[in-house]
């Protein structure tokens, strides 16, 4: 718990990780010490990537099913509405990026298409005032990619990963199903 004006408040804790590190089953753990939790998950399921629709009925089945989920891929609205003093578990920012860089048809555009995005829903984290989890992946830590849109979505997720960082009170970077506090 942080201090605010000598008043504790529920801390927003931002967890990272690459592709099956474990990032989102510890950020569960996590959610599920506090008791009561809302789930939002952020993707947006294409019904011909039959490989993303296994990783996500993974992730359904993992969830307790006393857990409120919230399928949305406005993570700065849902945030907006707190809706109880439930625990928010957001999982994860790279499909919610991907969905927003999708809507604005930005693949090919400069740099800073997303900004007015990225910005509301680094302004929703800072604002938040419960329990606060976010997943975000750590993309930026291996091969430059190949393609401009890979080159555009690291560079993007990696600009809006140190955002989250310093709006969060506190980071945890997952590697190998291992966590390491990073503030």
């Amino acid at each position: 718990m942080s201090q605010d004006s000598g008043t504790a408040r529920p801390s927003r804790t931002l967890v990272l990780g690459g592709a099956r590190s474990g990032k989102s089953a510890f950020a569960e753990n996590l959610a599920a010490a506090t008791g009561a939790v809302r789930y939002v998950a952020t993707s947006v399921p294409d019904p011909d990537d039959h490989d993303f629709a296994e990783r996500i009925a993974r992730h359904r089945e993992r969830r307790p099913t006393d857990w409120t989920v919230v399928e949305s891929a406005d993570a700065a609205a849902v945030l907006a509405d707190p809706a109880s003093d439930a625990a928010t578990l957001v999982d994860d920012i790279g499909t919610w990026l991907t969905a927003r860089i999708d809507a604005l048809d930005a693949w090919d555009s400069p740099r800073g298409t997303v900004a007015p995005d990225t910005e509301a829903l680094v302004s929703a984290v800072a604002a938040y005032q419960h329990r606060l989890i976010v997943v975000s992946p750590e993309v930026g830590m291996g091969v430059i990619p190949a393609t401009r849109s890979g080159r555009l979505f690291r560079d993007e997720i990696g600009a809006l990963n140190q955002r989250l960082a310093q709006a969060c009170d506190e980071a945890f970077l997952v590697v190998a199903g291992l966590p390491v506090r990073l503030k």
